[in-house]
């Protein structure tokens, strides 16, 4: 009976000790309040080319997508649903990718808004548009397409030159001839002038080491010119390769049958357009008109790296492919070989069908 009672006792001070413990939660915050759920705030919808989209085209409803996005992230310059009307009907200024969102700066209401070609506006903003003659061998047999990122090394010839004359060395001799001096007169020299077939070369006395006698030495042949390559540009992006259409986009028939003069410019382009700056395109024309042979090499367009190049001469030739001088030996290869002359193979020889 005692022990009974202890328990009841034990039950009533847990459980006023548990009706406690909620009042003091309740009372003094240590509840969590769930506040209600907040709406989400509405969306604005924008445009954006669901297809890709050609320069030159007109735009209409069906090229166009909607994409919804919080209103605090529109830019003043994105469509947004309703003003449609200044969008469709409009003139793609340059070509769009699928998925780029359209801006007032990509289109306008025809060819005469802008001043210029169509295509001007895809040069970047202090960047330039140069042109260079090109070849197969130039554009990595024609690896090399519309957009493509490259880098620009120049090979060219230097030689040695008088500096007043500015003619290459060495120069030709004539013979001078001394008459005597006469009382209270100047001297007189008489040059005897030579022409081109029997003009000497200026060379330099050199003293025979068996004879110990001197004797004059002039060159066998006229200077060697000397040849270096240096990759003067990097991560230029082509604009275009071959010429412009300067047929506008809207009056071309896009089933019509290319005739033979654009397939054959289409297939063998000879001239290429690059994006660079003032400066560079300066240089370029130098480059060009010097007689310097441009080559172009293809990149990976994700690369942004730059290499710090160092010219190509036969110096660093010999000395970065530790390529040895031969030595001169008493034998030699028969037959004599002057040039270096690749090997005719089979596939070299095209062979020609006859019409039918």
């Amino acid at each position: 009976m005692r022990r009974g009672r202890i328990l009841i006792l034990l039950v009533l001070i847990v459980g006023l000790g548990l009706a406690l413990v909620w009042f003091i939660f309740n009372q003094f915050g240590g509840g969590q309040v769930i506040a209600p759920p907040t709406q989400a705030a509405p969306l604005t919808e924008i445009y954006f080319a669901a297809q890709n989209i050609p320069q030159g085209t007109t735009i209409t409803a069906e090229m166009l997508g909607k994409l919804s996005i919080p209103p605090e992230n529109v830019a003043e310059v994105e469509f947004t649903v309703g003003e449609e009307g200044n969008l469709v009907g409009q003139i793609a200024r340059f070509t769009m990718e699928q998925g780029v969102i359209i801006t007032s700066s990509m289109v306008g209401a025809g060819p005469g808004e802008l001043s210029g070609p169509a295509w001007a506006v895809q040069i970047p903003s202090g960047m330039v548009a140069a042109t260079i003659p090109t070849n197969r061998l130039s554009l990595v047999g024609y690896g090399v397409g519309d957009g493509a990122h490259v880098n620009v090394t120049a090979c060219m010839l230097m030689v040695d030159v008088d500096p007043s004359f500015q003619s290459q060395l060495p120069n030709f001799t004539s013979v001078l001839t001394g008459t005597g001096f006469l009382p209270d007169q100047l001297p007189v020299l008489s040059v005897a002038a030579s022409t081109t077939e029997d003009s000497s070369r200026q060379g330099r006395v050199e003293l025979d080491p068996t004879l110990q006698q001197p004797f004059y030495a002039v060159p066998s042949e006229t200077q060697r010119p000397r040849l270096v390559c240096q990759m003067i540009l990097q991560d230029v992006v082509v604009m275009k390769v071959g010429n412009f259409n300067i047929q506008s986009p809207a009056a071309t028939d896009p089933n019509a049958t290319p005739s033979a003069a654009q397939v054959q410019q289409q297939a063998t382009p000879d001239i290429i357009t690059l994006m660079v700056n003032p400066q560079d395109s300066i240089s370029l024309n130098y480059f060009m008109y010097s007689g310097a042979v441009i080559h172009l090499t293809l990149r990976n367009p994700n690369d942004t790296s730059r290499f710090d190049a160092q010219s190509a001469t036969l110096t660093s030739l010999l000395t970065q492919y530790n390529i040895s001088l031969p030595s001169k030996l008493p034998y030699a290869m028969q037959p004599r070989i002057d040039a270096l002359v690749p090997p005719l193979l089979p596939n070299d020889v095209v062979t020609v069908q006859p019409q039918q």
